[in-house]
């Protein structure tokens, strides 16, 4: 079945769930996992989920802490199903191209993702990660509802 599954993940409660169910496919087919996130860059006025942040080395820190936070519950997920997770974070503000490079470049053979993330301002300033890579992947893509 699956060999290698790319799970995107941005900490929400949904995309949790998309996790955990990745980790149950990748014990029944004995895939790797990679759990990917990808941190918003800086830019003047960025704002993150809480709302306005300072300078650049607070957002950057900000979003580093949440992305450690992030990508250690798929850690702990991994372990907790007995699954190999690597685990990789990037910078960029298009995520869903980092999503489809990162599935490319490992020889991802699934992407996993929720149906949609985090809720509010950052959402409307990101749209629909889901639906573009959806548009764009070669690589089958499993939407977590």
């Amino acid at each position: 079945m699956f060999k290698h599954i790319l799970v995107a993940t941005d900490g929400s409660d949904l995309s949790r769930k998309a996790l955990l169910y990745a980790m149950q496919l990748a014990k029944q087919s004995k895939a790797k996992v990679i759990a990917l996130t990808v941190r918003p860059p800086y830019q003047i006025g960025s704002m993150d989920m809480i709302g306005v942040v300072g300078g650049q080395e607070e957002f950057e820190a900000e979003t580093q802490r949440y992305a450690e936070l992030t990508l250690t519950q798929a850690r702990m997920a991994g372990e907790a199903a007995g699954v190999p997770v690597e685990t990789v974070q990037d910078v960029g503000d298009q995520p869903w191209r980092a999503i489809i490079e990162c599935a490319t470049s490992n020889k991802c053979d699934l992407i996993v993702m929720a149906s949609h993330g985090r809720r509010g301002v950052s959402a409307l300033l990101l749209g629909s990660e889901t639906a573009k890579v959806l548009t764009h992947s070669a690589i089958p893509v499993l939407v977590y509802r």
